[in-house]
């Protein structure tokens, strides 16, 4: 087991940590509400296509809080999502790794009143994509790491059997000072039905030491392994509770007449 593949370029890593932005600012949200895994997972199916867009500039404007889906383009980001939302082709999921080269937003809840949005982002990281599609893609992830204010949640999908490459290091380096500042995060470790018992604990040991604040959940699309957990977390973030805000204690009524202090009864004369 390893936690990094000559997939992935160092040269290609420190492209990616130059286009992408050192720091940003998303304020922390309140303790979240939890709910039933039938409840949770109704929520995820929801799911549904809104929009799509090459660059950040495209992407309408809203106030929902967004959770980002990211990674490697073999690291089943599509399949995790589909199965997340239990539908087949939510989510484009091609037999050629890095085809998709766009972002594509889905709204999440009621269809008069959507209450979340995820957004599915290219992958990165496939070597048979073009010099010019890599550096496409990486100017667009910090563009929208950088100004996307409606960003509150960020999905870090790793393949379980490879763990995290140069790449999701990079990408850890960038989220990492966001994530202090309250930008919930999340990697999750797909095709971990493709480990043994030992196998997982091992890789999922290793991943929480370079979570920085993240959590590691494992994943199986095929076992359906992980699926409530990952449900459960984004439902939360999805529905933050906002932190009770105390009222000031009412300021004395300057209108009502003034009362005399008490003083010492004086001797007569």
């Amino acid at each position: 087991m390893t936690t990094n593949t000559k997939r992935g370029t160092k040269n290609d890593a420190a492209g990616l940590q130059k286009a992408l932005p050192a720091e940003a600012s998303v304020p922390a949200d309140g303790a979240a509400e939890t709910a039933s895994d039938k409840v949770v997972l109704g929520w995820t199916h929801t799911a549904r296509f809104l929009t799509t867009a090459s660059q950040l500039v495209h992407l309408p404007a809203n106030e929902l809080p967004e959770i980002a889906f990211v990674g490697r383009s073999n690291a089943g980001k599509s399949t995790a999502i589909n199965t997340l939302a239990q539908q087949k082709r939510l989510a484009f999921a091609s037999k050629t790794p890095g085809r998709t080269q766009h972002i594509n937003l889905f709204e999440v809840g009621p269809k008069d009143a959507p209450n979340a949005l995820f957004a599915d982002l290219p992958g990165y990281g496939y070597a048979a994509v073009a010099r010019s599609a890599k550096l496409r893609w990486q100017k667009v992830m910090a563009d929208y790491l950088e100004v996307r204010r409606s960003l509150s949640g960020v999905v870090l999908m790793v393949d379980s059997r490879l763990g995290l490459t140069d790449l999701d290091e990079a990408l850890l380096e960038v989220v990492r000072p966001r994530v202090e500042e309250g930008l919930k995060f999340l990697i999750v470790l797909t095709k971990a039905d493709k480990l043994t018992r030992a196998e997982q604990a091992k890789v999922l040991s290793i991943t929480r030491l370079h979570a920085g604040g993240g959590e590691v959940k494992m994943f199986s699309a095929l076992k359906k392994q992980g699926v409530d957990e990952v449900a459960q977390l984004l439902w939360q973030w999805a529905h933050p509770v906002k932190p009770l805000v105390e009222e000031p204690p009412a300021a004395a009524d300057s209108s009502s007449p003034a009362q005399p202090s008490p003083t010492s009864e004086s001797e007569p004369n």
